[in-house]
């Protein structure tokens, strides 16, 4: 019996759940779209920024902004705290002193006037703020950046590409956008390619000082010493600042050949002497040859395509082919004079900031144990 009743009262509760509800009612896409059609009107924005060096406008609805960010709420709506009024001198205390207790009784009778006065003060002064339109300024975050995060507040959703993916998860962290900051901290391992690597890198020369930052390019330059010689042979090799160039070749953990090394070298200075040509091709080149261990280098391309250049210097190259020849002939200090050595320490990026702002530099762990090496040798 018991079953029967169980098998009866089944299908009419299974038929009951599996009914849609049409009680409620979503369209969020249309939704986001009429919220970002409302952040790209001025008329219908309250706040504009103004964004980046360029001073780029990027307007905003306060409020959505107050909603979703408590940065943006106390940047927006937080009143600044009162000044702290000048006490009356000594022989204003007794008229102060009667006013102030008098100011009861004479709104006891003056009640009707004093409110429809109050009125008519506080009116003016209310409507003009409720309405007044914020023009702010934004120097931290470049003008793509910031339009894509006013994007995500207002709808919810955004793209992220790897060119802005460093500044859109610096101004999450900034303005407390956890979800998004995670989106992008996730989106990092699929965007890491060769042919996005170094755009990551530049975008981690504006960033350099915000703490996400640190993280990403660990990543990105531990990609860089699994695919060193896809790396160095990029167009986009050339576009990185000079300092990432030489913290590249510089790193023990890079897994590149000598010679590429020194092609890479080489065309990021010529594409540097294209913009500067007063400064020679042997100065700037002259910047990256300490990391480059020419003893490594056939000798038969050091003579077919390093010595006739002229940009490095001949004892260097008398070196390494006497090194080839017997090791033993060629101390090792001779070969890379100026080369940073270390055991078992890897190059990092830190920041240094100095009053022109923020700088990538170069450094490693434990310099006194790297003086003591470099010294016995």
């Amino acid at each position: 019996m018991p079953e029967a009743s169980s098998s009866g009262v089944g299908p009419d509760v299974m038929g009951v759940a599996d009914e849609p509800d049409y009680s409620t009612f979503e369209n969020r896409s249309g939704l986001a779209e009429d919220m970002k059609f409302l952040a790209s009107m001025p008329e219908l924005c309250d706040v504009t920024f103004l964004v980046g060096d360029t001073r780029e406008p990027v307007c905003a609805v306060k409020a959505v902004l107050a909603a979703r960010s408590r940065v943006f709420h106390k940047m927006l709506y937080q009143a600044p705290s009162p000044q702290r009024k000048k006490e009356p001198p000594p022989r204003e205390k007794l008229r102060f002193f009667l006013k102030r207790s008098s100011e009861p009784l004479l709104n006891l009778q003056n009640t009707a006037q004093q409110r429809s006065g109050f009125t008519q003060q506080l009116a003016p002064i209310q409507e003009p703020q409720a309405n007044q339109h914020h023009t702010l300024i934004i120097e931290e975050f470049e003008p793509d950046v910031f339009r894509q995060l006013i994007e995500y507040i207002h709808t919810g959703c955004v793209t992220l590409q790897p060119r802005t993916l460093l500044g859109v998860m610096n101004a999450a962290d900034y303005y407390g956008l956890d979800e998004l900051r995670k989106a992008c901290a996730g989106f990092v391992q699929c965007c890491i390619t060769v042919d996005t690597v170094c755009a990551l890198l530049a975008s981690a020369e504006r960033y350099i000082q915000y703490k996400c930052t640190k993280s990403l390019v660990q990543k990105v330059l531990e990609f860089v010493d699994e695919h060193g010689n896809e790396v160095l042979n990029l167009g986009s090799f050339t576009l990185l600042p000079q300092h990432v160039v030489r913290l590249i070749l510089a790193r023990e953990e890079l897994r590149a050949d000598e010679f590429t090394k020194f092609e890479a070298a080489l065309m990021w200075s010529k594409k540097y002497c294209d913009s500067n040509p007063t400064i020679p091709l042997e100065e700037v080149i002259g910047n990256f040859l300490e990391y480059i261990q020419f003893h490594k280098i056939p000798a038969n391309i050091l003579m077919r395509e390093v010595k006739p250049l002229g940009l490095v210097p001949l004892p260097i190259i008398l070196n390494s082919l006497a090194y080839q020849a017997d090791p033993t002939s060629v101390d090792p200090g001779k070969l890379s004079p100026h080369r940073v050595r270390r055991q078992g320490r890897s190059m990092s990026v830190q920041s240094s900031l100095d009053p022109c702002g923020s700088n990538t530099t170069l450094s490693s762990c434990g310099s006194s144990d790297q003086k003591q090496h470099s010294g016995s040798n």
